[in-house]
Protein backbone atom coordinates (compact mmCIF):
# COMPACT_ATOMS: atom_id res chain seq x y z
CA UNK A 1 0.00 0.00 0.00
CA UNK A 2 1.42 3.35 -1.05
CA UNK A 3 1.33 5.89 1.77
CA UNK A 4 0.87 9.64 1.44
CA UNK A 5 4.05 11.71 1.73
CA UNK A 6 4.45 15.16 3.21
CA UNK A 7 4.43 18.19 0.93
CA UNK A 8 6.88 20.48 2.73
CA UNK A 9 5.63 23.62 0.96
CA UNK A 10 2.15 22.99 2.32
CA UNK A 11 3.15 22.02 5.85
CA UNK A 12 5.42 25.07 6.22
CA UNK A 13 2.65 27.55 5.49
CA UNK A 14 1.61 29.66 8.50
CA UNK A 15 -1.40 28.21 10.25
CA UNK A 16 -1.24 24.88 8.45
CA UNK A 17 -1.42 22.84 11.64
CA UNK A 18 -4.55 24.76 12.62
CA UNK A 19 -6.09 24.00 9.22
CA UNK A 20 -5.54 20.28 9.88
CA UNK A 21 -6.99 20.73 13.34
CA UNK A 22 -10.11 22.41 11.91
CA UNK A 23 -10.79 19.55 9.48
CA UNK A 24 -10.40 16.90 12.16
CA UNK A 25 -12.54 18.93 14.54
CA UNK A 26 -15.46 18.97 12.12
CA UNK A 27 -15.23 15.20 11.91
CA UNK A 28 -15.23 14.96 15.69
CA UNK A 29 -18.31 17.19 15.89
CA UNK A 30 -20.28 14.50 14.07
CA UNK A 31 -18.83 11.80 16.33
CA UNK A 32 -20.44 13.48 19.32
CA UNK A 33 -23.67 14.21 17.51
CA UNK A 34 -24.24 10.51 16.81
CA UNK A 35 -23.10 9.59 20.29
CA UNK A 36 -25.76 11.51 22.22
CA UNK A 37 -28.55 12.17 19.71
CA UNK A 38 -30.85 9.39 21.06
CA UNK A 39 -31.36 11.37 24.29
CA UNK A 40 -33.96 13.63 22.66
CA UNK A 41 -35.45 11.02 20.34
CA UNK A 42 -36.41 8.34 22.85
CA UNK A 43 -40.15 8.70 22.27
CA UNK A 44 -39.78 8.74 18.47
CA UNK A 45 -37.54 5.67 18.49
CA UNK A 46 -39.67 3.65 20.91
CA UNK A 47 -42.73 4.46 18.81
CA UNK A 48 -41.09 3.80 15.42
CA UNK A 49 -39.72 0.39 16.42
CA UNK A 50 -42.25 -0.56 19.14
CA UNK A 51 -39.59 -1.13 21.82
CA UNK A 52 -39.20 -0.59 25.58
CA UNK A 53 -36.44 0.97 27.67
CA UNK A 54 -34.10 -2.04 27.60
CA UNK A 55 -34.30 -2.29 23.81
CA UNK A 56 -33.88 1.47 23.50
CA UNK A 57 -30.75 1.25 25.64
CA UNK A 58 -29.49 -1.60 23.48
CA UNK A 59 -30.18 0.38 20.29
CA UNK A 60 -28.34 3.43 21.60
CA UNK A 61 -25.48 1.30 22.96
CA UNK A 62 -24.95 -0.39 19.58
CA UNK A 63 -22.83 2.64 18.72
CA UNK A 64 -20.73 2.15 21.85
CA UNK A 65 -20.19 -1.59 21.42
CA UNK A 66 -18.66 -1.09 17.99
CA UNK A 67 -16.82 2.04 19.10
CA UNK A 68 -15.32 0.35 22.16
CA UNK A 69 -14.26 -2.82 20.33
CA UNK A 70 -12.34 -0.71 17.83
CA UNK A 71 -10.40 1.44 20.28
CA UNK A 72 -7.43 -0.92 20.72
CA UNK A 73 -6.95 -1.66 17.00
CA UNK A 74 -7.65 1.98 16.12
CA UNK A 75 -4.74 2.99 18.34
CA UNK A 76 -2.55 0.69 16.27
CA UNK A 77 -3.98 2.07 13.02
CA UNK A 78 -3.30 5.61 14.22
CA UNK A 79 0.33 4.77 14.94
CA UNK A 80 0.83 2.73 11.76
CA UNK A 81 -1.36 4.23 8.98
CA UNK A 82 -1.81 7.80 10.12
CA UNK A 83 -4.95 9.91 10.41
CA UNK A 84 -5.69 10.65 6.76
CA UNK A 85 -6.32 7.11 5.57
CA UNK A 86 -7.78 5.87 8.82
CA UNK A 87 -10.33 8.66 9.24
CA UNK A 88 -11.36 8.71 5.57
CA UNK A 89 -12.00 4.97 5.41
CA UNK A 90 -13.86 4.64 8.68
CA UNK A 91 -15.88 7.86 8.31
CA UNK A 92 -17.22 6.54 5.02
CA UNK A 93 -18.46 3.45 6.87
CA UNK A 94 -20.09 5.70 9.48
CA UNK A 95 -21.81 7.69 6.74
CA UNK A 96 -23.35 4.52 5.33
CA UNK A 97 -24.56 3.60 8.83
CA UNK A 98 -26.17 7.01 9.37
CA UNK A 99 -28.07 6.81 6.08
CA UNK A 100 -29.16 3.24 6.84
CA UNK A 101 -30.38 4.32 10.28
CA UNK A 102 -32.53 7.01 8.71
CA UNK A 103 -34.05 4.44 6.34
CA UNK A 104 -34.33 1.54 8.84
CA UNK A 105 -37.70 -0.27 8.53
CA UNK A 106 -37.37 -2.17 11.83
CA UNK A 107 -35.38 -2.51 15.04
CA UNK A 108 -32.95 -5.10 13.63
CA UNK A 109 -31.89 -2.89 10.72
CA UNK A 110 -31.66 0.15 13.01
CA UNK A 111 -29.42 -1.82 15.38
CA UNK A 112 -27.14 -2.86 12.51
CA UNK A 113 -27.01 0.77 11.37
CA UNK A 114 -25.99 1.99 14.85
CA UNK A 115 -23.24 -0.62 14.90
CA UNK A 116 -21.97 0.69 11.55
CA UNK A 117 -22.05 4.27 12.80
CA UNK A 118 -20.07 3.29 15.90
CA UNK A 119 -17.60 1.29 13.83
CA UNK A 120 -17.06 4.10 11.36
CA UNK A 121 -16.75 6.97 13.82
CA UNK A 122 -14.51 4.99 16.17
CA UNK A 123 -11.50 6.03 14.11
CA UNK A 124 -11.70 9.81 14.38
CA UNK A 125 -10.70 10.85 17.89
CA UNK A 126 -7.63 8.67 18.46
CA UNK A 127 -5.99 9.47 15.09
CA UNK A 128 -6.81 13.16 15.63
CA UNK A 129 -5.16 13.05 19.05
CA UNK A 130 -2.18 11.32 17.48
CA UNK A 131 -1.82 14.10 14.93
CA UNK A 132 -2.13 16.76 17.63
CA UNK A 133 0.62 15.03 19.60
CA UNK A 134 2.94 15.30 16.60
CA UNK A 135 2.03 18.87 15.60
CA UNK A 136 1.87 20.58 19.01
CA UNK A 137 4.42 20.53 21.81
CA UNK A 138 3.85 19.07 25.27
CA UNK A 139 2.96 22.44 26.82
CA UNK A 140 0.26 23.00 24.18
CA UNK A 141 -1.11 19.48 23.99
CA UNK A 142 -3.76 19.52 26.72
CA UNK A 143 -5.07 22.93 25.66
CA UNK A 144 -5.25 21.90 21.99
CA UNK A 145 -6.91 18.63 22.97
CA UNK A 146 -9.37 20.72 24.96
CA UNK A 147 -10.26 22.65 21.82
CA UNK A 148 -10.85 19.34 20.02
CA UNK A 149 -13.09 18.19 22.85
CA UNK A 150 -14.86 21.55 22.67
CA UNK A 151 -15.83 20.73 19.09
CA UNK A 152 -17.30 17.54 20.48
CA UNK A 153 -19.27 19.86 22.75
CA UNK A 154 -20.54 21.69 19.68
CA UNK A 155 -21.65 18.30 18.33
CA UNK A 156 -23.43 17.66 21.64
CA UNK A 157 -25.13 21.05 21.30
CA UNK A 158 -26.28 20.23 17.77
CA UNK A 159 -27.78 17.01 19.20
CA UNK A 160 -29.80 19.10 21.69
CA UNK A 161 -31.91 22.13 20.71
CA UNK A 162 -30.93 22.20 17.00
CA UNK A 163 -31.84 18.51 16.73
CA UNK A 164 -35.35 19.26 17.96
CA UNK A 165 -35.62 21.86 15.17
CA UNK A 166 -34.25 19.50 12.53
CA UNK A 167 -36.55 16.64 13.51
CA UNK A 168 -39.51 19.03 13.49
CA UNK A 169 -38.64 20.15 9.95
CA UNK A 170 -37.35 16.95 8.34
CA UNK A 171 -38.36 14.18 10.76
CA UNK A 172 -35.78 12.05 12.53
CA UNK A 173 -35.33 9.84 9.46
CA UNK A 174 -34.64 12.75 7.11
CA UNK A 175 -32.28 14.31 9.63
CA UNK A 176 -30.09 11.23 9.92
CA UNK A 177 -30.05 10.66 6.17
CA UNK A 178 -28.83 14.22 5.68
CA UNK A 179 -26.19 13.84 8.40
CA UNK A 180 -24.93 10.73 6.60
CA UNK A 181 -24.53 12.68 3.35
CA UNK A 182 -22.65 15.43 5.21
CA UNK A 183 -20.33 12.79 6.71
CA UNK A 184 -19.44 11.61 3.20
CA UNK A 185 -18.45 15.15 2.24
CA UNK A 186 -16.24 15.53 5.30
CA UNK A 187 -14.57 12.18 4.63
CA UNK A 188 -13.74 13.38 1.11
CA UNK A 189 -12.37 16.66 2.48
CA UNK A 190 -10.16 14.72 4.90
CA UNK A 191 -8.74 12.63 2.06
CA UNK A 192 -8.07 15.64 -0.17
CA UNK A 193 -6.78 18.19 2.33
CA UNK A 194 -5.18 16.51 5.33
CA UNK A 195 -1.42 16.06 5.19
CA UNK A 196 -0.09 14.73 8.48
CA UNK A 197 3.29 15.03 10.01
CA UNK A 198 4.62 11.72 11.37
CA UNK A 199 6.16 11.83 14.79
CA UNK A 200 9.44 10.05 14.13
CA UNK A 201 10.06 9.96 10.43
CA UNK A 202 9.50 12.02 7.30
CA UNK A 203 8.18 8.87 5.64
CA UNK A 204 5.26 6.90 7.05
CA UNK A 205 5.54 4.12 4.48
CA UNK A 206 7.29 1.72 6.84
CA UNK A 207 5.17 -1.44 6.80
CA UNK A 208 7.93 -3.81 7.84
CA UNK A 209 7.44 -6.65 10.25
CA UNK A 210 9.58 -4.89 12.85
CA UNK A 211 7.23 -1.88 12.75
CA UNK A 212 4.14 -4.05 13.18
CA UNK A 213 5.82 -5.78 16.11
CA UNK A 214 6.70 -2.43 17.68
CA UNK A 215 3.12 -1.13 17.71
CA UNK A 216 1.75 -4.36 19.17
CA UNK A 217 4.59 -4.36 21.69
CA UNK A 218 3.56 -0.81 22.57
CA UNK A 219 -0.01 -1.94 23.21
CA UNK A 220 1.24 -4.76 25.45
CA UNK A 221 3.44 -2.26 27.26
CA UNK A 222 0.44 0.00 27.90
CA UNK A 223 -1.70 -2.81 29.30
CA UNK A 224 1.11 -4.21 31.45
CA UNK A 225 1.89 -0.89 33.16
CA UNK A 226 0.55 -0.83 36.72
CA UNK A 227 -0.03 2.93 36.82
CA UNK A 228 -2.30 2.64 33.78
CA UNK A 229 -5.04 0.64 35.54
CA UNK A 230 -6.40 3.20 38.08
CA UNK A 231 -6.79 5.61 35.17
CA UNK A 232 -8.42 2.87 33.07
CA UNK A 233 -10.87 2.27 35.94
CA UNK A 234 -11.59 6.00 36.09
CA UNK A 235 -12.37 6.02 32.36
CA UNK A 236 -14.67 3.01 32.76
CA UNK A 237 -16.86 4.68 35.36
CA UNK A 238 -16.55 8.06 33.62
CA UNK A 239 -18.00 6.65 30.38
CA UNK A 240 -20.77 4.82 32.22
CA UNK A 241 -22.22 7.85 33.95
CA UNK A 242 -21.54 10.33 31.16
CA UNK A 243 -23.23 8.39 28.39
CA UNK A 244 -25.60 6.42 30.58
CA UNK A 245 -27.17 9.53 32.04
CA UNK A 246 -26.21 12.63 30.03
CA UNK A 247 -26.04 10.76 26.73
CA UNK A 248 -29.36 8.89 26.98
CA UNK A 249 -31.58 9.01 30.07
CA UNK A 250 -31.19 12.69 30.96
CA UNK A 251 -33.59 13.61 28.16
CA UNK A 252 -36.40 11.28 29.31
CA UNK A 253 -35.68 12.27 32.94
CA UNK A 254 -36.19 15.95 32.13
CA UNK A 255 -39.42 15.27 30.24
CA UNK A 256 -40.90 12.56 32.49
CA UNK A 257 -39.82 13.66 35.98
CA UNK A 258 -39.23 17.40 35.62
CA UNK A 259 -42.18 17.66 33.21
CA UNK A 260 -40.34 19.73 30.60
CA UNK A 261 -41.34 19.90 26.95
CA UNK A 262 -39.01 18.43 24.35
CA UNK A 263 -37.71 21.88 23.40
CA UNK A 264 -37.17 22.82 27.07
CA UNK A 265 -35.30 19.54 27.66
CA UNK A 266 -33.18 20.32 24.62
CA UNK A 267 -32.34 23.73 26.04
CA UNK A 268 -31.21 22.17 29.34
CA UNK A 269 -29.17 19.46 27.61
CA UNK A 270 -27.45 22.12 25.51
CA UNK A 271 -25.87 23.31 28.76
CA UNK A 272 -23.79 20.11 28.76
CA UNK A 273 -22.47 21.13 25.37
CA UNK A 274 -21.73 24.69 26.53
CA UNK A 275 -19.99 23.36 29.65
CA UNK A 276 -17.88 21.03 27.50
CA UNK A 277 -16.90 23.85 25.15
CA UNK A 278 -15.86 26.03 28.10
CA UNK A 279 -14.53 23.31 30.37
CA UNK A 280 -12.28 21.40 27.97
CA UNK A 281 -9.92 24.28 27.13
CA UNK A 282 -10.23 25.80 30.62
CA UNK A 283 -9.35 22.65 32.56
CA UNK A 284 -6.66 21.79 30.01
CA UNK A 285 -5.04 25.17 30.50
CA UNK A 286 -5.32 24.95 34.29
CA UNK A 287 -3.58 21.57 34.29
CA UNK A 288 -0.95 22.83 31.80
CA UNK A 289 -0.08 26.21 33.28
CA UNK A 290 -1.42 26.63 36.80
CA UNK A 291 -1.81 23.45 38.83
CA UNK A 292 0.53 21.48 36.57
CA UNK A 293 -0.77 18.23 38.00
CA UNK A 294 -3.30 16.27 36.02
CA UNK A 295 -4.41 14.18 39.01
CA UNK A 296 -5.41 17.16 41.15
CA UNK A 297 -7.67 18.57 38.44
CA UNK A 298 -9.24 15.18 37.66
CA UNK A 299 -9.80 14.46 41.37
CA UNK A 300 -11.59 17.78 41.92
CA UNK A 301 -13.78 17.24 38.84
CA UNK A 302 -14.69 13.77 40.10
CA UNK A 303 -15.67 15.21 43.48
CA UNK A 304 -17.94 17.75 41.77
CA UNK A 305 -19.62 14.92 39.87
CA UNK A 306 -20.41 13.13 43.15
CA UNK A 307 -22.07 16.32 44.39
CA UNK A 308 -24.08 16.77 41.18
CA UNK A 309 -25.41 13.22 41.16
CA UNK A 310 -26.25 13.53 44.85
CA UNK A 311 -28.34 16.63 44.07
CA UNK A 312 -30.09 14.90 41.14
CA UNK A 313 -30.80 11.79 43.24
CA UNK A 314 -32.09 13.60 46.33
CA UNK A 315 -34.15 16.34 44.69
CA UNK A 316 -35.45 14.47 41.62
CA UNK A 317 -38.57 16.22 40.33
CA UNK A 318 -38.27 19.13 42.79
CA UNK A 319 -35.62 20.78 40.63
CA UNK A 320 -36.98 23.86 38.84
CA UNK A 321 -36.44 24.60 35.16
CA UNK A 322 -34.09 27.48 36.04
CA UNK A 323 -32.03 25.40 38.49
CA UNK A 324 -31.40 22.69 35.89
CA UNK A 325 -29.34 25.02 33.70
CA UNK A 326 -26.38 25.50 36.09
CA UNK A 327 -26.50 21.83 37.12
CA UNK A 328 -26.18 20.59 33.55
CA UNK A 329 -23.62 23.29 32.74
CA UNK A 330 -21.46 21.87 35.54
CA UNK A 331 -22.05 18.39 34.12
CA UNK A 332 -20.53 19.66 30.89
CA UNK A 333 -17.46 21.15 32.57
CA UNK A 334 -16.65 18.49 35.14
CA UNK A 335 -18.45 15.47 33.69
CA UNK A 336 -17.18 15.78 30.13
CA UNK A 337 -14.68 18.63 29.76
CA UNK A 338 -12.39 16.94 32.27
CA UNK A 339 -11.77 14.12 29.78
CA UNK A 340 -9.14 16.20 27.99
CA UNK A 341 -7.00 16.31 31.14
CA UNK A 342 -7.46 12.58 31.68
CA UNK A 343 -6.42 11.84 28.08
CA UNK A 344 -3.32 13.99 28.57
CA UNK A 345 -2.54 12.03 31.75
CA UNK A 346 -2.83 8.76 29.83
CA UNK A 347 -0.56 10.02 27.05
CA UNK A 348 2.08 11.25 29.49
CA UNK A 349 2.46 7.82 31.07
CA UNK A 350 4.17 6.62 27.87
CA UNK A 351 6.48 7.72 25.05
CA UNK A 352 5.05 9.55 22.04
CA UNK A 353 5.45 6.59 19.68
CA UNK A 354 2.78 4.65 21.57
CA UNK A 355 0.55 7.65 22.35
CA UNK A 356 -2.14 6.33 20.01
CA UNK A 357 -2.19 2.96 21.76
CA UNK A 358 -2.37 4.63 25.18
CA UNK A 359 -5.27 6.92 24.29
CA UNK A 360 -7.06 4.13 22.43
CA UNK A 361 -6.75 1.85 25.44
CA UNK A 362 -8.39 4.24 27.92
CA UNK A 363 -10.99 5.10 25.29
CA UNK A 364 -11.89 1.42 25.12
CA UNK A 365 -12.78 1.34 28.81
CA UNK A 366 -14.92 4.48 28.55
CA UNK A 367 -17.01 3.18 25.68
CA UNK A 368 -17.39 -0.43 26.73
CA UNK A 369 -18.78 1.00 29.97
CA UNK A 370 -21.27 3.13 28.03
CA UNK A 371 -22.32 0.03 26.10
CA UNK A 372 -23.01 -1.73 29.41
CA UNK A 373 -24.66 1.12 31.32
CA UNK A 374 -27.19 2.18 28.66
CA UNK A 375 -29.10 -1.12 28.26
CA UNK A 376 -28.64 -1.93 31.96
CA UNK A 377 -30.27 1.39 32.86
CA UNK A 378 -33.10 0.68 30.43
CA UNK A 379 -33.62 -2.73 32.00
CA UNK A 380 -33.85 -1.10 35.44
CA UNK A 381 -36.39 1.38 34.09
CA UNK A 382 -38.51 -1.40 32.58
CA UNK A 383 -38.82 -3.10 35.96
CA UNK A 384 -41.15 -0.27 36.94
CA UNK A 385 -42.55 0.17 33.44
CA UNK A 386 -44.21 3.02 31.58
CA UNK A 387 -47.56 4.59 32.35
CA UNK A 388 -49.32 6.20 29.40
CA UNK A 389 -46.09 6.07 27.40
CA UNK A 390 -43.82 7.70 29.99
CA UNK A 391 -41.77 6.42 32.94
CA UNK A 392 -43.03 7.51 36.38
CA UNK A 393 -40.58 9.25 38.77
CA UNK A 394 -40.07 6.08 40.84
CA UNK A 395 -38.66 4.30 37.75
CA UNK A 396 -35.69 6.68 37.83
CA UNK A 397 -34.80 6.11 41.51
CA UNK A 398 -32.68 2.92 41.11
CA UNK A 399 -31.01 4.30 37.98
CA UNK A 400 -30.04 7.58 39.63
CA UNK A 401 -28.75 5.69 42.67
CA UNK A 402 -26.61 3.57 40.35
CA UNK A 403 -25.14 6.70 38.76
CA UNK A 404 -24.45 8.19 42.21
CA UNK A 405 -22.56 5.07 43.34
CA UNK A 406 -20.63 5.07 40.08
CA UNK A 407 -19.55 8.67 40.62
CA UNK A 408 -18.14 7.64 44.01
CA UNK A 409 -16.18 4.82 42.36
CA UNK A 410 -14.88 7.43 39.90
CA UNK A 411 -13.42 9.38 42.80
CA UNK A 412 -11.91 6.24 44.35
CA UNK A 413 -10.12 5.25 41.13
CA UNK A 414 -8.46 8.62 40.56
CA UNK A 415 -7.33 8.68 44.18
CA UNK A 416 -5.13 5.64 43.44
CA UNK A 417 -3.64 7.09 40.25
CA UNK A 418 0.05 8.03 40.39
CA UNK A 419 1.79 10.52 38.10
CA UNK A 420 4.96 12.57 37.98
CA UNK A 421 4.90 15.38 40.52
CA UNK A 422 5.40 18.08 37.85
CA UNK A 423 4.82 18.12 34.10
CA UNK A 424 7.80 18.34 31.84
CA UNK A 425 8.40 21.64 30.07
Amino acid sequence: MKFYRINNKITQRPGYRWAIFAILSLQYLLVYFHRVSPALMTRELTSAFSIGGASLGLLSSGYFYAYAMMQLPVGVFADKWGARKTITLFSSVGAVGAILFGLAPNFQVAMAARLLVGLGLSAVFVPAMRVCASLFNAREYAAVSGLLLAMGGVGWFVAATPLTWMTAMFGWRGTFTGIGLLTILLAAATWILVVEKPSHSTDVSDTSGSHRQSVWAGLIRVLSTGRFWPLAGWFFFFGGILFGFCGLWAGPYLMDVCELSKSEAGNVLSMIALGTIVGGPLLGRISDRMVRRRKSVIWFASLVQVFLYLVIFLLKGRLTYASLFPIFFLFGIFGNGIAVVAFAAAKELFDLEIAGAAVGSVNFFAFISAAIYQPLSGLMMDRTGRINGVYPPEAYTPVLFCFLMTSILLLVCISFFREESRLKD
